[in-house]
């Protein structure tokens, strides 16, 4: 999935059908002089529902619907028949989408399983016809109900992305490699910062045919829950993660103060990040010796007390198995 392809954000006005007005007829037939009122009622206007859809993966279909609207509902005739509803409108989704009305800001609902439905915009009720005014002292009524009108609104789509497993890490910290080593994802790999300028998905193939996803979420910089960076923007994604995974570069000059940032950050823009799953991974040991590891293993020992960490290389190949069995347990514990 190229990095234009891939949209979290879309803004789409959406109107539900209006519902069809009662008829107001009078029973006419040979022989009978007062049939009396057989005004059928109207049909009610269509729905516009949002659907779970787990073979999407972005909102991308949807990025040029700007209006979406459903089917009137037909008007009621003779004979006491009912008009046609209107024809639903149905938008499918990915899991994960947060649907929120534009003008309140308010969350509506989100939608997380497959198959999931939900009514996003109420059809318009059917007029009622004048059968149903008919009375011992109004015998032939002679007007009937318009249906209601359906409803008009703007709102925002914003996807958050449903992965086991959350790459977390400053820019050029090898999010993209390991990405790339773990999973048959193509993401963009280059030696500046910000590379990655959208979240990717990778499906990480683990023991006898099972397999979790990882994304790759774009660099975090400090400040970033203020806006600075990219991280503000994409920081939603971390939230549906189950387990995050901090990377950090061995050549990092204080790898304690880097996670702590990253952590902070988290934080700030959501507490309940401190709730998730943590594994700190150390990125580029193929660049140490057996002496040097075994001497920053002693310092991190002291210093991370309180979360696990490993070693790998990405592009040496190194430490990868292990990391995946590490993931599945967290997974499944």
């Amino acid at each position: 999935m190229t990095e234009g392809n891939f949209v979290d954000y879309v803004k789409i006005y959406v109107s539900s059908g209006k519902g069809g007005k009662g008829s107001t007829h009078l029973h006419r037939e040979k022989f009978i002089e007062k049939g009396g009122p057989d005004g059928g009622d109207g049909g009610r206007g269509g729905h516009v529902y949002l659907v779970g859809n787990k073979g999407l993966w972005t909102l991308f279909h949807l990025k040029f619907a700007r209006h979406i609207k459903a089917g009137h509902g037909g008007d009621g005739g003779g004979d006491r028949s009912t008009g046609a509803d209107g024809d639903d409108k149905i938008i499918e989704v990915p899991l994960g989408t947060v649907v929120k009305d534009k003008e309140t800001g308010e969350t509506l609902f989100e939608i997380t399983e497959h198959g999931e439905k939900q009514i996003l915009a109420r059809g318009g009720k059917g007029g009622l016809g004048n059968w149903h005014f008919r009375s011992s002292t109004n015998q032939t009524p002679r007007y009937s109900q318009p249906g209601l009108l359906g409803v008009e609104m703007d709102i925002i789509l914003e996807l958050k992305v449903l992965a086991d497993v959350g790459l977390v890490g400053f820019p050029n910290a090898g999010k993209s490699t390991l990405l790339s080593v773990l999973t048959s994802a193509k993401p963009k790999i280059a030696d500046y910062p910000f590379t990655t300028l959208k979240p990717n998905l990778g499906i990480v193939a683990y023991r006898d045919f099972q397999s979790f996803v990882i994304a790759d979420i774009p660099g975090i910089i400090e400040g970033a829950a203020e806006g600075k960076g990219l991280g503000h923007y994409f920081l939603r994604h971390i939230e549906r993660n189950s387990t995050l995974l901090f990377l950090v570069p061995v050549d990092t000059p204080d790898i304690r103060a880097e996670y702590d940032i990253l952590v902070n950050e988290l934080t700030k823009y959501n507490p309940e990040m401190l709730d998730k799953e943590r594994l700190l991974v150390i990125s580029k040991c193929d660049m140490l010796d057996d002496e040097l590891k075994e001497e920053l293993k002693a310092e991190l020992d002291v210093t991370f007390k309180d979360v696990p960490y490993m070693f790998i290389s990405s592009v040496a190949q190194q430490g990868l198995t292990d990391l995946k069995d590490k993931l599945w347990k967290m997974l499944n514990e």
